[in-house]
């Protein structure tokens, strides 16, 4: 926990308020303390950064202050769009997974698909599409999981976690062979930022396809992603 933003002021001064509503408008500047930039609000695990408003109304001597906090959100600086992005081509067999002690005990399957972009604008859906171009086992389920990688530490060493943000189904039962399946998934509020790396903490994130037979043996496949948030 790490304070990057302090204000502090006065917005009325002492007296009494009239009987019924009272609004009293302020406003203050934003601004990061020691030349940081403002970072994305974001809700993690071991990572979070959040902005809030702390109001207290001070009565009289023999009353409590009323105290009043409240989160609000904050998009970092945006930047320019670079073009085209990559797309990320993926072909899935027995041979091309990785941590297999044996590949004669997975069963013959070949998957293929793309995801449109490498590199994603936050403010628009992951999209692209998954093919199963033949699998010697049924499929019960095909599924689309968004992961946070968050890294956090010092000079001393540094914590590397990785935890599940969404899982969606993007396919049920036995699928056609040779049918493109499209894939889109939205990145959620809070729980996703822009991908961000700093001296004492990273924030990165990963998708995984993951394919259930039906005897339940998962067959999955990693892919890092970058988000970013473009100019319009």
């Amino acid at each position: 926990s790490s304070g990057i933003n302090a204000e502090y002021g006065e917005v009325q001064k002492a007296g009494k308020f009239p009987s019924g509503i009272t609004t009293i408008p302020f406003e203050f500047p934003l601004r990061a303390k020691s030349n940081r930039p403002l970072y994305d609000s974001y809700h993690g695990v071991f990572i979070s950064v959040q902005y809030t408003l702390h109001a207290e109304l001070r009565r009289g001597l023999l009353n409590k202050p009323t105290l009043k906090h409240l989160e609000f959100i904050v998009e970092g600086e945006k930047v320019p769009k670079n073009g085209e992005q990559p797309s990320i081509p993926f072909t899935i067999t027995p041979q091309s997974l990785e941590n297999i002690r044996e590949v004669k005990s997975v069963p013959n399957f070949k998957i293929s698909g793309v995801l449109d972009r490498a590199i994603c604008d936050i403010e628009e859906p992951l999209s692209g599409n998954i093919t199963v171009e033949h699998s010697a086992k049924p499929i019960k389920s095909i599924e689309l999981q968004l992961v946070r990688v968050e890294t956090c530490g010092c000079a001393e060493g540094y914590a590397k976690d990785a935890t599940e943000i969404q899982n969606i189904q993007i396919a049920e039962g036995d699928v056609m062979r040779g049918l493109a399946i499209p894939i889109h998934m939205i990145f959620p509020r809070l729980f996703t930022c822009v991908t961000t790396a700093t001296n004492n903490f990273k924030i990165e994130f990963e998708v995984n396809v993951v394919i259930v037979l039906q005897d339940d043996h998962l067959i999955t496949e990693n892919f890092p992603i970058k988000l970013y948030r473009p100019k319009s």
